[in-house]
């Protein structure tokens, strides 16, 4: 009983209260913004209320992947996260990095940054996408070990 409290407490007030919030600081940032005071720290937290939000229902997914008495809820909740950062957020962030590369290598972003950071971007890039090709093997040999070495 104290956990379904627990728990209708916390997507209450992950999916109505930080969304609203988040509206909140939005409007308090266009207010600033037109008033020509500073706004970023408030447009900041309008988006920090969303991913609150956003977060809170992924991890909701990734933990309902498993019954409420698997032992292995916890390490499945893991898992799935560990695959989805792999899987889907360090390529998108290693072509947001090619592209950063190629903008500041054209001089797009000369007047924005001081230095050679198109290098900095390519590393960044190839780090992201070597990471990810070592969680896709990881994981390739994890499902795959339970056969035995052939």
């Amino acid at each position: 009983m104290f956990e379904n409290g627990l728990l209708n407490l916390t997507n209450w007030a992950g999916n109505v209260i930080m969304p609203t919030l988040a509206g909140l600081f939005f409007a308090a940032a266009i207010y600033r913004f037109s008033k020509a005071h500073p706004y970023s720290h408030l447009s900041w937290a309008g988006f920090a209320a969303l991913m609150c939000s956003g977060l809170l229902r992924a991890l909701e997914a990734f933990a309902q992947q498993a019954g409420p008495n698997d032992p292995d809820r916890y390490w499945i909740s893991i898992l799935t996260l560990v695959n989805w950062v792999g899987n889907v957020m360090l390529p998108l962030y290693g072509v947001i990095q090619v592209v950063m590369m190629i903008l500041h290598s054209a001089g797009v972003l000369e007047r924005m940054t001081i230095g050679d950071a198109w290098v900095r971007n390519l590393v960044a890039a190839m780090m992201c996408f070597g990471l990810s090709g070592l969680l896709r093997l990881a994981e390739f040999w994890i499902q795959n070990g339970t056969a035995g070495v052939r």
